[in-house]
Parts: C-alpha cells; structure tokens; sequence
C-alpha cells in the first residue's frame, strides 16, 4: 500500500491512529503534527494535475487568503449515465457557484479533494472545528463548508484557482449519490444559518445567491407535490408548472453548453429529475 512504498520516505510523515475515527478528527491530528504554512487538502480517490500545489500557493500569496480551491472533475466520467451527470454537476458547481462567489472573495465551500488552507489561521479555528455539534451530538457531517465558514468568520478570504484541476472518483450507482446527497444538503441547511449573521456583512449577491441555493429545491420540491397532488384530486396535469420547469432547465444548460462549449451539458436537464 501507500505507508509501505513512502514509509522510509523522509518527506514524509505518517500519522497511524489507533482506529477509524473520521474525516474531522484525522484533519486535526495531521494539521497540529504539520509545520509549513500552508495545507493541502486532499481525499483519499482523488489525483491532483502536476501543477495543482504551484497554482494554489500563489493564489496564497496574499496574505488576506485563508483558504483556497482548485476545480474538481469526475475521474470515472465515463463509468456510467450518472458519472457523466455528476461531472458535469461538478463544473456548474465551481465554474459558476464557486467562480461567482470568489468575485467577493468568498467561496462558501473549499471543497474537501483539493483545498488549500493557510496553516496560522487552521491552527487557530481548530479548537472551534472540532467541538461543533449538531442536535446535541459531536458532529461527523459537513467538514468542508463548515471549515470554509470558520475561515470567513475569522475574516479571511476564500478563493477558486480554476486552473488547479483534481479529478476525484464520484458514485456511480443511484445509492450512494442519493446518501451524498442527503449527506451533503444537511450540512448545507445547518450551516447556512450559522453564517446567516456572516452573509450579511459581506455582499447582497451572497446573501441572495445562498438563500437560493436552499429554497430552490424546497421549491422544486413543493411544485412536485402540489402537481402530483393535483392529479391525483383532480385527474389533471399542472402543464403550466411544468413547461415552466423545463424551460428554467434548459435555459440554464443551454448556457452552461455555451460558456463550457460543450453541447453534452443539454443532457444535464435529466439532472432536475434527480
């Protein structure tokens, strides 16, 4: 395995904990074993493109940069119907959420395969990361964004270096996608109020563009069951909410199929349905 190729390596330094303990609680112990000034982040199925570390460390340069995030990509793109859906997620979510939210220098979520943190301000929030608890439980949910936030509310930066490219293995069964993304959404909602108090002193867009991002699919949702409610009450099909629908999607792919030029990204509507 890894340890047994690199274990002799004096570059590196292997931290063995005694069991599984989690993603947040094997951050801490290799950031307070680490020495440089800044840390790479990078999941376990991910590979970085060679020039990955150079093009986040510049971006870190300047010193009001907390932390920082390359573009992610689906490695097994071409596994299956949904791996091609889910990469093509993946560029709309840090080619249009993430590249709009850095125009203010604030990336709300330094996704976990490949960010970039500035060590002196890790040190000091580690104390916060690791005591957050969520209905009275020590939380093991939403690390990234929640990380991400604490940088902000230390009053930080947090930037996307498009050029920096990771590819990461992604799901490619219905299964595991859907559990991700519950996964992910709870820690959307939860720590969307806890910055709630942060939106507000740091743009309009922002506040607008996360209140957004929740109430959509609530919204998506609600319109799904008030059609499927009236067909079953009344034996009719709400087209006016559905035509709706459609055209919102496919105005939205045929922008991202112009601005990636690429026409596979019409085939991202299928995506809605999920």
């Amino acid at each position: 395995g890894v340890h047994e190729k690199y274990a002799g390596d004096p570059r590196f330094n292997f931290i063995a904990l005694p069991k599984n303990v989690g993603k947040r609680k094997a951050q801490i112990a290799a950031i307070r074993r680490s020495c440089g000034d800044l840390v790479l982040n990078v999941d376990s199925d991910t590979i970085l493109a060679p020039d990955v570390i150079t093009r986040l460390a510049l971006k870190m340069q300047d010193q009001a940069v907390g932390a920082a995030m390359g573009q992610l990509a689906a490695s097994n793109r071409s596994e299956t119907w949904l791996t091609r859906l889910i990469d093509m997620e993946y560029w709309l979510a840090c080619n249009e959420e993430r590249a709009a939210q850095a125009r203010f220098g604030a990336v709300m979520c330094c996704c976990g395969p490949c960010a970039m943190y500035r060590r002196s301000a890790l040190v000091s929030l580690l104390d916060q990361y690791e005591t957050q608890r969520f209905r009275g439980k020590p939380s093991d949910f939403g690390e990234d964004r929640h990380l991400t936030i604490l940088m902000l509310k230390a009053g930080f930066r947090t930037e996307y270096v498009p050029e920096a490219v990771a590819a990461t293995v992604v799901p490619n069964r219905m299964g595991p996608y859907l559990r991700q993304q519950l996964r992910w959404a709870r820690s959307t909602f939860r720590d969307t109020l806890l910055a709630f108090q942060l939106l507000r002193g740091l743009n309009i867009y922002l506040t607008l563009d996360v209140i957004g991002q929740n109430i959509g699919p609530l919204l998506l949702s609600l319109s799904l069951l008030a059609g499927l409610a009236q067909f079953a009450t009344t034996g009719t099909v709400p087209w006016t909410a559905c035509l709706t629908i459609a055209v919102m999607t496919m105005v939205r792919c045929s922008v991202a199929a112009f601005r990636a030029r690429q026409l596979r990204f019409l085939g991202f509507s299928l995506h809605t349905l999920i």
